[in-house]
């Protein structure tokens, strides 16, 4: 067990040495994960991390469009999570936090271009929701029944695209939550499971909301109250004698405040004035990204971690050791054995399978069950005068009928403005995603032909028809797990069979969330199960410990 910071007694009487542990996979899990160790085991331990691919990152990747970083991966993180806050501030890095404008996000379906609708909860709507502009009358109606319809939730999970259809009907699903949720997972609303991807939702079903529409509202801010009617007409008043309008002028001006009320007192400096409505509480931003690209996170990342970095070193082996484990990295060629005190798993469901296959089993089989999606990210950038015609919003959903290659555009240049063309070079970038679940094809297309279907595709939307000075044409094979009926299940059966096997953790997307935020919860916790095997001690909430 360790005793000093970072140091492991040896059992044969010889000075204890470093502890070394190994971390599967360079994306911002597993660096996350190798940071948090070297802050839990201190400068002496060892940490090796060790990435089959040529760079670190993962999907997370920022590259020079036309001379300006931009990330051709995820591009924001939740806000309203804390994890990327509070990791950015450890790391010396809250500054470079910034949020989006305040522009707009629009849908394409149904052949029509509409505002993304208000007072949903990724696109289930709550009372006060309008719809007009994206459904059919019918399909209007139709939500609007929902809520007097038996629900009959008996808490079994099922997919989004199921439940949505039967309670809402087809447009609703097809044309708006089908969209939202592609954007988040690549994946389709039929595809997907309800309490992994909507879970907030599944909680107040599970409350008792007796419908669909309900159960949003209890997540939604609270309609505001309808205005007040108008007060009934005074009778007309008899016109004034002679007398009475001859009264002194400087009385004209007070003629429609009663008497009996006093002028209004003189505010006190710097106040509003008595009568002034106090402004609305500006909401929280939703969410955010980090200035100069997700590069600079991962760059500071690697640097505190202070960890031995492996590139172009697959995995092929995990073997259990009685002090720890070995790794066959390397090639069949040129092998190499590395054995360390304990492993950190932060790599893709495939690869973690196969790694877990011998040493637990069950652990390996959930991992098999998990599907996944391959986005493709193209960018481009365009001089202003030839896109003057984009549109000043954020950015556009499309629905999966659409006669477009896209599923999505990133109106970059207006969603940040710390990457608007004033604040950059003068250009104006934008980025859209291709490549549903199961449309895995897409990978194979030459880059040539994919920056013409998307230039086809915002010819089709905006009018724009000039060549980009710019392209970049970004895939990730794998690289979305889609969180399918019953995710939850799976997961809890992986981890439980981990927790099994002493001095193994795992983290990741895979588990409890696609997003940043959830991926560093989950290498949080990662690390501080492998320092508690290592210790033998219990971990504060806080990860302090005595080690």
């Amino acid at each position: 067990m360790t005793g000093s910071a970072g140091l492991v007694a040896t059992g044969s009487g010889a000075p204890p040495r470093p502890v070394h542990v190994a971390v599967v996979g360079g994306g911002v899990s597993g660096l996350a994960g190798a940071y948090r160790l070297r802050t839990l085991l201190g400068p002496r331990a060892r940490i090796t991390l060790v990435e089959q691919s040529g760079r670190l990152g993962g999907v997370l990747r920022t590259v020079q469009l036309a001379g300006v970083p931009i990330d051709v991966g995820a591009e924001a993180y939740l806000a309203r999570r804390p994890e990327v806050a509070a990791l950015a501030a450890e790391l010396g890095l809250a500054e470079l936090l910034v949020h989006p404008s305040g522009a707009s996000a629009s849908v394409r379906a149904g052949g029509r271009t509409a505002a993304l609708p208000g007072r949903t909860v990724l696109g289930v709507p709550g009372s006060g929701a309008r719809l007009d502009e994206l459904l059919s009358p019918a399909a209007v109606a139709q939500v609007a029944a929902e809520r007097e319809l038996p629900l009959g939730w008996d808490g079994t999970d099922r997919s989004v695209g199921e439940l949505l259809r039967a309670r809402f009907g087809d447009e609703l699903a097809d044309r708006l939550v089908d969209p939202l949720l592609s954007g988040v997972y690549a994946g389709r609303v039929d595809g997907l499971g309800l309490r992994a991807t909507m879970p907030a939702l599944a909680a107040q079903l599970d409350a008792g909301a007796r419908s669909l529409t309900a159960a949003a509202d209890t997540l939604l801010p609270a309609l505001p109250p309808p205005p007040a009617p108008a007060p009934a007409p005074r009778p007309a008043s008899p016109a004034p004698t002679a007398r009475e309008s001859g009264l002194s002028a400087h009385r004209v001006g007070a003629l429609s405040t009663p008497p009996t009320t006093p002028p209004p007192a003189e505010p006190a400096p710097g106040a509003p004035p008595a009568s002034a409505t106090p402004p609305p509480a500006k909401l929280a931003p939703v969410f955010g990204a980090v200035r100069g690209g997700y590069q600079v996170l991962l760059d500071a990342l690697r640097e505190a971690a202070g960890a031995e970095v492996r590139l172009g070193y697959p995995v092929r082996a995990l073997i259990r050791r009685p002090d720890g484990w070995r790794l066959e990295i390397g090639t069949a060629v040129d092998p190499e054995a590395l054995d360390v005190d304990a492993v950190l798993l932060a790599v893709p469901a495939p690869a973690l399978r196969r790694l877990l296959a011998e040493v637990a089993p069950a652990a390996a089989s959930a991992a098999d069950a998990v599907e996944l999606a391959s986005p493709v990210v193209v960018a481009l950038a365009y001089r202003p005068e030839d896109a003057a015609a984009l549109p000043a919003t954020s950015g556009l959903l499309v629905a999966a009928d659409e006669p477009l290659s896209a599923k999505a555009f990133t109106h970059t240049s207006r969603k940040w403005t710390h990457l608007a063309p004033s604040a950059t070079d003068g250009l104006v970038r934008l980025r859209a995603s291709l490549g549903r679940a199961g449309e895995a094809a897409t990978l194979r297309v030459p880059d040539q032909e994919l920056v013409a279907r998307v230039r086809a595709d915002l010819a089709t939307l905006t009018g724009i028809t000039a060549a980009p000075v710019a392209a970049y044409v970004q895939r990730h094979g794998g690289g979305l797990p889609q969180y399918g009926v019953g995710h939850g299940e799976l997961v809890a059966r992986l981890e439980a069979a981990v927790a099994e096997v002493p001095r193994l953790s795992v983290a990741g997307a895979l588990l409890h969330g696609v997003g940043v935020p959830a991926c560093l919860a989950t290498a949080d916790a990662a690390a501080l199960s492998i320092v508690a095997d290592l210790t033998r001690q219990p971990v504060a909430s806080d990860g302090s410990m005595a080690v």
